[in-house]
């Protein structure tokens, strides 16, 4: 079964409580930790609060709090608009998913009402949540006094827009359909639709779901009941605005009217209570009484003599206003209104294929990896099992940046290394946000593991000529002292390169860590964040010319990293050629290490040789490699060299704006990571992160 559910509506007020309902009930059946989460919110407040939210966790008594049921409200999102932060709109509401998430099985979402002014923006946003929260979408529309053309029009223009976001449809409802189209309406959606394999239906409007009750009519107007008060749940059909003569209004009563009428018009206010207990006139909801003019005593008198009646309100603002407020009101479900959840769930299960809601729910698969779903769970996994990190460049500011936020966020325990003085100096001078007197700040030739380390150096080193005196040199170095705090287990991994060279990096890892028992080179990935999913490129960053043998472990090593990193990888070997039709000494390379990887691991999906255009699109992967299982849906590419893949990844990260995460180093028996010198903070955030998850990997294996 899929975690999520996302349903995203078209226009305002389209009726989705049917549907929430509808849905929360099938599944429910299945299992008991169901959660239900809105991404946007009009209001929060212990006095207000969201009354959909407040009904369907009340309702099921879904496993959840209020304040975890939404993302953020309208005028947070204002706010951040205003200063320009949509990233740090889908971040609060990402985090907040992600944690209700932790006790259910499945979330269903519901997309926002449009109820701000820019409701295109607002579609767009209901895009990018459904996409970063990894929710396949269900698509509901409004046909409420729409023709059959207007219905249709927003289903297209919102699966176009899902469909170039590259989201998964699941299905599409129509609600609120005139019965005479409901038919016709159900007929051209299979036709526009037929080959689609969507869930599509077609719900008629109910007035009984449409309509308010009296209670509801009482809290919008600040109303006192005068009479009447066990009759609050009777439904409002409509309203009628009574202002003229007795013999004039009476024919005008229709079922469940509320009659709107000046509080001196005795006439009427009798007329209407004889109306509604005539069995030749229709049952009304009740009346309302307008102007700040009380109830005059004969006619209180009077009403009260007749017993149980219906309900009377009584409103201090005058017919005009009160009416146009009334005609401005959306009904909305409550907890403990039964009948009405009752009524939704019934009129779901009569016109909505259930058996085929829950094939698709059941087969659905969230496919991809969204850049922000992709980094926060990367958060989220560090924090399990929270490991230790050493810095070697203590006095980079940047490094420092980077540990504030790691360091606050709680993700990993950080040992910088350089003088203590020194990095002081750089946090006072920088403004950054860390105590000197919480941080553990080593000073290598000051350690007290000095001598043990240089002994250790010595040890790894000495059948390549290595002194003890040449040991204590290089371990003065920061890069080869916190590789040693890593070699003998003093920090879980190291993460260095924003000001030295990926050699000065590597080189002691390769020299004292060594490579894994299966692997003879360490090699490298970026994971590549692009606007809507994450491949993985390798290698980008150390190896100039690998051979057949050394490619194949590559594209190994490339897809256990993915694995670990939660892509199931879908390797491609890139060259210049696809499959069988080209010939060369570049092409043969790729081919061969293409039967080397698959020998190896016959698990894994790889393909080879083949051109980047036929591993990412469907189209030309169908027509260059019919049947091939990465073809047009590639996330793991490996590259024939390092000018290849170095060009490449700088090439798509300047030219898309992708977040480009690496060089990952993979092979290595520890973790060991290098940053790019022209690298930001959250390109150091990420690294390290990365690193301590590499580390956590190596207590499981």
């Amino acid at each position: 079964m899929t975690s999520s559910l996302y349903i995203s509506i078209t226009e305002p007020n389209s009726g989705k409580s049917i549907i929430t309902l509808g849905i929360l009930e099938l599944i429910l059946r299945k299992t008991f930790k169901v959660g239900f989460f809105r991404p946007i919110i009009q209001e929060e407040s212990q006095r207000k609060k969201d009354r959909h939210i407040d009904c369907l966790i009340n309702h099921f008594q879904l496993p959840q709090s209020y304040q975890e049921s939404y993302g953020v409200t309208y005028a947070e999102v204002n706010q951040l608009m205003g200063q320009k932060k949509i990233d740090d709109i889908l971040e609060k509401i990402i985090v907040k998913y992600k944690k209700l998430e932790q006790k259910c099985e499945f979330i269903l979402c519901e997309g926002s009402d449009y109820l701000g002014e820019s409701s295109a923006f607002e579609f767009d946003l209901n895009i990018e949540i459904a996409k970063n929260l990894g929710c396949p979408i269900l698509i509901l529309g409004n046909a409420y006094q729409n023709s059959l053309d207007d219905a249709l029009a927003p289903i297209q223009v919102a699966v176009n827009a899902y469909r170039e976001q590259h989201c998964q449809i699941v299905g599409i409802i129509i609600n609120k359909v005139t019965k005479s189209l409901v038919q016709l309406l159900k007929k051209n959606l299979e036709q526009e639709y037929k080959d689609s394999g969507y869930l599509l239906a077609v719900i008629p409007y109910s007035k009984r779901l449409a309509s308010p009750r009296v209670r509801e009519v009482v809290a919008l107007l600040q109303a006192q009941v005068l009479y009447g008060h066990s009759q609050l749940d009777n439904l409002v059909f409509g309203y009628l605005v009574a202002a003229m003569q007795m013999q004039h209004a009476i024919p005008q009563f229709r079922v469940n009217d509320l009659i709107v009428t000046p509080s001196d018009r005795g006439d009427i206010i009798i007329g209407a209570i004889q109306a509604h207990q005539s069995t030749n006139y229709p049952n009304l909801a009740g009346i309302v009484l307008t102007t700040e003019y009380p109830l005059d005593t004969s006619i209180r008198t009077l009403i009260e003599g007749l017993g149980e009646t219906l309900p009377i309100l009584w409103v201090s603002s005058y017919t005009y206003e009160t009416a146009s407020r009334l005609q401005s009101m959306n009904s909305s479900i409550s907890a403990g209104d039964k009948e009405k959840i009752n009524w939704s769930i019934e009129l779901f299960e009569k016109y909505v294929d259930w058996t085929e809601l829950e094939k698709q729910i059941s087969t659905i698969r969230v496919q991809g990896m969204t850049p922000k779903r992709f980094t926060y769970n990367l958060v989220q996994q560090a924090k399990w099992q929270k490991k230790h990190i050493v810095l070697p460049e203590g006095k980079e500011p940047r490094i420092l940046a980077a540990s504030a936020v790691l360091l606050s966020r709680e993700i990993v325990d950080i040992t910088l290394l350089g003088r203590p003085s020194d990095i002081e100096k750089t946090i006072r001078n920088n403004g950054i946000n860390l105590d000197i007197n919480n941080l553990k700040i080593i000073n290598p030739v000051e350690s007290e593991n000095f001598e043990y380390y240089a002994q250790s150096l010595y040890e790894v080193r000495k059948h390549k000529g290595m002194t003890l005196d040449a040991a204590k040199d290089l371990l003065a170095d920061v890069s080869y002292f916190g590789t040693m705090m890593v070699y003998q287990g003093d920090a879980d991994g190291m993460v260095s390169g924003a000001v030295h060279t990926t050699q000065h990096t590597i080189r002691p890892a390769l020299q004292i860590i060594k490579t894994e028992p299966d692997c003879s080179i360490v090699s490298s990935v970026f994971f590549m964040c692009l606007s809507d999913e994450v491949l993985v490129y390798g290698d980008c960053a150390v190896n100039p010319n690998p051979n057949a043998e050394q490619l194949a472990e590559i594209a190994i090593s490339s897809a256990l990293t993915a694995k670990r990193f939660g892509i199931d990888p879908r390797i491609a070997l890139l060259s210049y050629s696809s499959g069988e039709s080209g010939v060369g000494v570049e092409v043969e390379k790729v081919r061969q290490a293409t039967q080397i990887a698959k020998q190896r691991r016959p698990d894994l999906k790889l393909e080879g040789p083949i051109q980047y255009d036929a591993a990412v699109d469907k189209a030309v992967g169908a027509q260059k490699m019919p049947g091939s299982e990465v073809a047009g849906q590639a996330n793991v590419f490996i590259f024939p060299d390092l000018n290849t893949g170095n060009n490449t990844y700088k090439a798509v990260q300047r030219e898309t704006g992708a977040i480009a995460i690496g060089p990952i180093l993979q092979g290595l028996r520890k973790p060991v990571n290098d940053l790019s010198r022209g690298c930001t903070v959250e390109d150091i955030i990420n690294t390290v992160v990365i690193t301590a998850i590499q580390a956590q990997s190596l207590n499981c294996d």
